[in-house]
């Protein structure tokens, strides 16, 4: 079994991974809030809107920031560019169903729950194809109770991320769901790492793919741009509060517009007669 190490360059890139999680879910998990005071289209905006958050920014960015801190000694790592994206694609893919499930329809335990297990298996599936995206003269394997572990964590932490979401109002709690999303994400990560076998492969391996450097760091760091740019438009848009009123004044003009308009009867007055004009002037 070969040896590696998932932290060559210390705690930096575990402190931005779990940085760019943090982010990622926070704007996530404020839209997910956002959409429950909106109806039709915009509800379903602001839940794609989530979505990407979560998925690139708070699942994909999240794993291949730890990746760059991943090594073998005396061996080169490349990516398969296919699956690397495809793998943010399915995190993008399975948290946009979790989150239509429970923003979608009123809140229940069961539909929160559903959310919860899609979304936690969208974070484990983005992890688990982010890693057979790797090309390397090495094949791996996974404990089997780490692997099972790694799952249960991202379920729970999930769940409980969704729950915060839905169930709480305003900026703080929206931080603490976002930092139990991100407990998930690198806890999941780390978890299956620690999962992982390397072992010296016995056979020609196809190689091919991109370095980390010409590849991954370029794309990290644009994405991480946007997710500073969409957390700062975030914060600026109009709250829950400030949307539930401004819906409810809208309501309130709808009705009005809708009633009927208000006829007064019209006094009709009756012209003075010629003769009694003529006495009285006499």
């Amino acid at each position: 079994m070969l040896t590696v190490h998932n932290f060559q360059y210390g705690v930096l890139t575990p402190a931005l991974g779990y940085l760019m999680s943090f982010l990622g879910s926070f704007i996530g998990l404020r839209c997910t809030a956002r959409s429950q005071v909106s109806t039709g289209a915009s509800r379903v905006r602001w839940l794609v809107v989530g979505a990407v958050s979560i998925g690139i920014t708070g699942i994909w960015v999240m794993h291949f920031i730890a990746m760059l801190g991943f090594a073998i000694p005396g061996e080169t790592i490349r990516y398969s560019v296919p699956i690397t994206l495809g793998s943010m694609l399915l995190a993008v893919m399975f948290v946009l169903i979790g989150l239509l499930i429970v923003g979608l329809r009123p809140t229940t335990w069961r539909s929160l729950l559903l959310g919860g297990v899609v979304t936690g298996l969208g974070v484990a599936a983005m992890h688990y194809s982010g890693m057979a995206a790797m090309r390397m003269p090495a094949r791996m394997s996974y404990n089997p109770e780490l692997f099972g572990a790694s799952i249960v964590i991202a379920i729970i932490a999930a769940t409980a991320a969704l729950w915060a979401a839905l169930r709480l109002r305003g900026f703080w709690p929206a931080l603490g769901a976002a930092a139990i999303m991100g407990v998930a994400v690198s806890g999941m990560h780390y978890t299956g790492m620690a999962a992982m076998h390397v072992y010296r492969a016995t056979g020609p391996m196809a190689m091919g793919g991109a370095s980390a450097e010409a590849f991954l760091l370029p794309l990290i760091i644009g994405i991480s741009v946007i997710t500073f740019v969409m957390t700062a438009t975030i914060a600026l848009a109009p709250n829950e509060a400030e949307i539930s009123e401004d819906a409810e004044l809208m309501r309130r003009i709808d009705d009005i517009r809708a009633q009927p308009p208000i006829v007064v009867n019209p006094v009709i007055v009756s012209a003075p007669d010629r003769r009694t004009f003529r006495r009285s002037s006499l």
